[in-house]
């Protein structure tokens, strides 16, 4: 079992051009896979995580809901977003500056085979990762994602998350709002939910930036831990 992951930071990019990417590197990891399967080859799958920011984009998952993208093409255009409907799973989200974006393209082979177990550890660093900033964010039941005071009238999202698997390979990942312009959500019912709010850790430390890099040491250093990896570059 191969569990290095090669870690590549893309910077701010196109939400299509890096949905082609992802589809290129998960497209690889299955070919080895069918070619073990027919040749007995014993080939190493390898294992990938890209860290990422979005201009402003909407993103609709396979079992979402066109009704809860608020705003027509015009609008789009006029708020400098775009839209796709995309093949993760999940309703609608919103993508943009200030937002780490995270997407592991891994064999599960090499890790567990089990996408329940996967999407927990996925919600647990981001939980891990708060909880170094004083706040407990926590999970709410049916709800995939990172939420904060579940169960009270205050509960909002922090941290989305739609993933796609085939043959225990997966793709697409989590966004975790950390800077992010709150104000794109507007337009947006997220994730198919209504009646709940979402926020971004500058909110809720109070302040106007949380370095986003810090962020990210932070959440590799805890998707190390629970997957028991080890990222290369």
């Amino acid at each position: 079992m191969n569990k290095e992951i090669i870690l590549e930071e893309l910077g701010l990019k196109d939400y299509k051009e890096t949905w082609e990417y992802q589809e290129s590197l998960f497209k690889n990891i299955l070919d080895i896979k069918v070619k073990n399967r027919r040749e007995d080859a014993g080939l190493e799958t390898p294992n990938h995580f890209l860290f990422v920011e979005h201009p402003h984009v909407y993103t609709l998952g396979k079992s979402g809901n066109m009704s809860n993208l608020l705003l027509n093409e015009q609008q789009l255009t006029e708020k400098g977003a775009t839209f796709y409907k995309i093949n993760r799973g999940g309703d609608i989200t919103y993508h943009g500056p200030g937002q780490i974006v995270g997407y592991p393209i891994l064999d599960l082979d090499n890790f567990f085979t089990d996408i329940h177990k996967y999407l927990r550890f996925l919600e647990e660093m981001v939980i891990s990762t708060l909880k170094e900033y004083g706040l407990q964010a926590v999970r709410s039941e049916g709800e995939t994602g990172v939420w904060l005071d579940v169960g009270t009238p205050f509960a909002r999202k922090i941290c989305a998350m739609g993933v796609r698997a085939s043959r225990w390979v997966t793709m697409h990942g989590f966004a975790l709002n950390v800077n992010a312009d709150l104000g794109y959500f507007d337009n947006i019912i997220p994730c198919g939910i209504k009646g709940k709010a979402v926020t971004s850790l500058n909110v809720e430390l109070g302040v106007k930036e949380v370095p986003i890099e810090e962020v990210k040491q932070k959440l590799l250093k805890h998707f190390e831990r629970l997957f028991e990896a080890e990222f290369i570059k």
